[in-house]
């Protein structure tokens, strides 16, 4: 993702990880283009997750001690 706009590039990001899945769902793609969708979709939800953790970072900058821990129940990947 660019520096330019990070939201607008994480919304993009993700929006293509939708097409992706789709496109996966659908058993219309050989083995070797889901090989490279699935690629291609782990590199973009790495991205994601990238941008997510910084968001994290700077919002616990901003409030410091105020917030409490929220129990994380995401899956990793």
């Amino acid at each position: 993702m660019s520096d330019k706009n990070p939201i607008a590039d994480f919304e993009q990001s993700m929006a293509q990880i939708d097409t992706i899945a789709r496109e996966m769902e659908s058993g219309q793609l050989t083995l070797e283009q889901s090989l490279a969708k699935f690629e291609h979709g782990m590199t973009l939800i790495k991205q994601c997750q990238g941008a997510l953790d910084q968001a994290e970072q700077k919002i616990q900058m901003l409030f410091g001690d105020k917030l409490e821990p929220v129990a994380d129940d995401t899956p990793e990947f």
